[in-house]
């Protein structure tokens, strides 16, 4: 489109004031970089999210008893009830859309940590009453020994699988196969060893539990045939909300709760939890976005101005080119061409810089293990946008210059000097 003669006069204009158009080019060239920046790290912490999720089952829902709202077959509103074990059969046996529910305990309620005991070592740790089924859920990993099994289950056996920080810190380099453990006064055997599939202090957090038989749980404990709550897989054959609507509506009707009651029970479900997830870092995303093309806007100003002191200096070679017959159209492209270009320079470069940096970020400090920050980077088709996005407003901030520029009458501009 242009010859070669254009684009050598548009490096003249660019390299007699190099510092100046560094200057202004940093501008950009830190917006881009900035946008880059804030898109990463928004991903970043959505690849952590969305790691540690993605072994749970994504069609798993988890539910509880809580308080009724309102008033029910005769029942006042406020009522406290419990899930119990002939629940968990009567949801297995009349609702088609589950396809396992495994009840669970834990020992001391939500987050309750118990005091742990082998030989003349001790430890704060979670203690679970499960099913074999759970680890068809949340799967961890059996690096030793095996994980709970049905007989454990009929013959309630006091037996448990331990998780690998529990290990170090009762056992150290001991095996711990087959030695006593006791919990509350009660002696466990240890049967298992359970490493998590989740990676860095997430990890480490996930392995400080105890798993132990729910009907042995429930009775070593006194907890009767009470359930804490419950982890239902749902068949993946029908629609979420409709699976969540009939186990609500089987459970309202087995413990008289009132079927518009919304707070008998609370729960969630994965693929809501996913929901959610997208929605957030989607909104994280833009306003990154905006953040870095503010910071974008900022260098595009600088161009700008900077172009319109390269106009002043130039009124008389414009002058002179009107007067020779070159039309607004050619100096209006050449001005425009100017600044486009000096944008894709610079914006290109910060674009290099951020890639660099992701790079960098990723290869020596976050590794493999990077906890819920993991893997910051943005797609191709995202770094394409962005430098059109750089173009069409390299454009615009030649506009005005560029306008101004023709406006210069030949007399008028051949006079100054």
């Amino acid at each position: 489109m242009f010859d070669k003669d254009t684009w050598i006069e548009i490096l003249q204009v660019i390299l007699r004031n190099p510092l100046r158009a560094i200057l202004s080019g940093i501008g950009v060239g830190w917006g881009v970089f900035m946008i880059m920046i804030t898109l990463a790290s928004a991903k970043g912490l959505e690849n952590g999210v969305k790691a540690d999720m993605a072994n749970r089952a994504t069609n798993s829902m988890f539910m509880w008893s809580m308080q009724t709202s309102m008033p029910y077959k005769g029942f006042q509103q406020g009522r406290r009830f419990e899930i119990l074990n002939e629940d968990v059969e009567h949801l297995r046996r009349n609702v088609n859309e589950v396809e396992l529910v495994s009840p669970r305990v834990q020992l001391g309620g939500y987050q309750g940590a118990n005091n742990v005991i082998y030989k003349n070592k001790s430890g704060a740790f979670n203690v679970y009453g499960d099913t074999p089924d759970y680890i068809k859920i949340e799967p961890i990993i059996i690096d030793q020994g095996r994980y709970l099994n049905e007989l454990d289950m009929s013959e309630e056996r006091k037996i448990c699988v331990i998780g690998e920080r529990v290990n170090t810190v009762l056992f150290g380099k001991e095996s711990a196969l087959g030695k006593y453990i006791q919990i509350q006064g009660v002696s466990f055997r240890v049967v298992g060893v359970y490493k998590s599939i989740k990676t860095g202090e997430d990890a480490e957090e996930d392995t400080q539990s105890i798993y132990v038989p729910l009907s042995t749980f429930q009775k070593a404990f006194n907890y009767g045939n009470v359930v804490g709550w419950l982890s239902i897989l749902l068949k993946e054959d029908y629609p979420t909300q409709v699976s969540v609507d009939q186990v609500l509506a089987t459970l309202k009707a087995r413990k008289s709760v009132h079927p518009d009651d919304p707070r008998a029970f609370g729960y969630w479900t994965m693929a809501e939890e996913m929901e959610e997830i997208d929605t957030v870092f989607g909104g994280l995303s833009i306003v990154a976005f905006i953040f870095g093309g503010l910071a974008l806007l900022a260098g595009i100003i600088g161009i700008t101005n900077i172009m319109l002191v390269t106009v002043k200096e130039r009124t008389k070679e414009f002058g002179v080119r009107r007067a020779l017959g070159a039309r607004s159209g050619l100096i209006i492209r050449q001005v425009m061409t100017e600044t486009v270009f000096m944008t894709l320079i610079f914006g290109c470069l910060g674009i290099m810089f951020g890639v660099g940096v992701l790079w960098a970020l990723n290869e020596f400090v976050l590794g493999e293990a990077s906890g819920s920050f993991r893997d910051p980077s943005i797609a191709y088709l995202t770094a394409i946008f962005i430098l059109i996005i750089m173009i069409v407003m390299g454009a615009l901030a030649g506009l005005l210059p560029a306008l101004i520029a023709v406006q210069i009458k030949p007399v008028e501009a051949l006079r100054t000097e």
